[in-house]
């Protein structure tokens, strides 16, 4: 399941992400929030809070995702993954090198300061 964080600055789509995630939160949660962002800034800081297995994200939901970011792929500015799976975290370091914009992987006890990472703004 996909839930919208709503305490977060404008400039952040915040989504948490706990059981099964399927296609369909895909699209109805986390989709429309980037969209709207994009049109609304023309980039994307993005938080994750993943407290489910990476197994979890159906096969649908998978594919939707990384249409989405393939969509988005020059939009990225942030991306701040906060999960206490250590492969989950490396990968969100070194995705880094393969996106325009910035990507960092938190554990769950680091939560606030990703928050602040992911909103903070670069001068």
């Amino acid at each position: 399941m996909l839930q919208f964080i709503n305490d977060l600055e404008p400039h952040v789509v915040g989504i948490h992400a706990t059981g099964e995630v399927t296609k369909q939160d895909v699209e109805t949660v986390l989709m429309p929030r980037i969209d709207e962002l994009v049109a609304r800034q023309g980039e994307i800081n993005y938080l994750l809070v993943l407290e489910t297995e990476v197994q979890n994200w159906t096969a649908g939901a998978w594919w939707d995702d990384i249409k989405m970011g393939l969509k988005n792929f020059t939009k990225w500015n942030k991306i701040a993954v906060v999960t206490d799976q250590k492969g989950v975290q490396w990968f969100t370091d070194a995705f880094r090198f393969f996106v325009p914009g910035k990507s960092k992987g938190f554990s769950l006890s680091e939560l606030d300061e990703a928050i602040k990472w992911v909103t903070a703004k670069e001068e």
